[in-house]
């Protein structure tokens, strides 16, 4: 686990110069979406984002709520509601992705407007959409525009720039790159963030977090886990489970040796689209938990 942490203690010039823009543009705006994983809620959510927006309207969109078990689901969405957090769960691909981020972001904003139109002035309401890497912001903004508005990609910080887009007469959004952790302290977190793919997989030892991933799976989904990849059970070793979704999958190279890069890919690609289970790798914490900081 120390060696992922250590890999992704990393914070390319891009990650600075998008900050930077964060905080230029925070007087143009009036509200913020904050976008985060709804498979690892605190893990996807920018700690630096309280202090940047904290005197902004704010609301958090769990999404890809859909890849996600739906019981944790409303857990995360009752522990924020408890921590004073408007939250909802979305699939920014999905039909009411739009209906439902409108109507949260009217009312997020109703007291600005209402006070403006008090004084004869309609208000045309600016909102920043902000997460890191891969939550799928550009993805939501090109759902609520109806067409291909922002820039897209499967890599983390495909989006550049400032792209404003005109959504209603009165409603604008403003898309946003991804913005990573400065550091990674937390090695839990470190590891649920390459799993989500929020880290460019080109700096990470595929097979070693492939692994990982299965090590962890096997704990929370492991029938689903053993149904997708028939060979690996619950008697497989623990260093033996990338070699037996390989011989699951038939990749097998010259010489009768496995591929175990093949395997790898495959496993992060079959999790991160949602084809082994609804799994949610992040539980919030208990009700006595929030209500009692101390225990522990």
């Amino acid at each position: 686990m120390e060696e992922i942490k250590q890999t992704i203690n990393w914070y390319p010039g891009h990650m600075a110069k998008a900050k930077r823009m964060l905080e230029d543009n925070l007087k143009l705006i009036d509200a913020v979406i904050e976008l985060a994983d709804a498979r690892a809620p605190e893990a996807s959510r920018n700690p630096d984002f309280d202090a940047l927006f904290h005197n902004k309207a704010r609301v958090l969109l769990l999404n890809k709520s859909d890849l996600a078990d739906p019981a944790t689901n409303k857990r995360w969405i009752a522990y924020y509601k408890r921590m004073g957090i408007e939250a909802a769960e979305i699939v920014s691909t999905g039909a009411n992705a739009k209906a439902q981020t409108v109507r949260l972001i009217e009312r997020a904003t109703a007291e600005q407007v209402k006070r403006l139109e008090a004084k004869g002035v309609k208000k045309t309401v600016r909102v920043l959409v902000a997460g890191i890497p891969n939550v799928g912001k550009s993805t939501l903004i090109n759902r609520i525009a109806g067409e291909k508005r922002a820039q897209t990609g499967d890599k983390p910080g495909v989006t550049k720039g400032k792209q404003w887009v005109k959504i209603t007469p009165h409603l604008e959004l403003l898309d946003s790159p991804g913005l990573l952790w400065p550091k990674l302290e937390n090695n839990t977190f470190a590891e649920h963030l390459a799993f989500l793919g929020s880290i460019n997989d080109e700096i990470l030892d595929l097979e070693s977090l492939a692994e990982r991933l299965l090590s962890a799976l096997r704990m929370l989904v492991p029938e689903a886990l053993s149904a997708r990849y028939k060979k690996l059970t619950a008697d497989t070793p623990k260093g033996a489970l990338l070699e037996a979704v390989a011989k699951s999958r038939g990749f097998i190279v010259k010489g009768g040796e496995i591929d175990s890069e093949r395997a790898a890919r495959i496993v992060l690609d079959e999790f991160r689209a949602g084809k082994i289970a609804k799994v949610t790798l992040e539980q919030p914490p208990k009700e006595e938990e929030t209500d009692n900081p101390s225990v522990t």
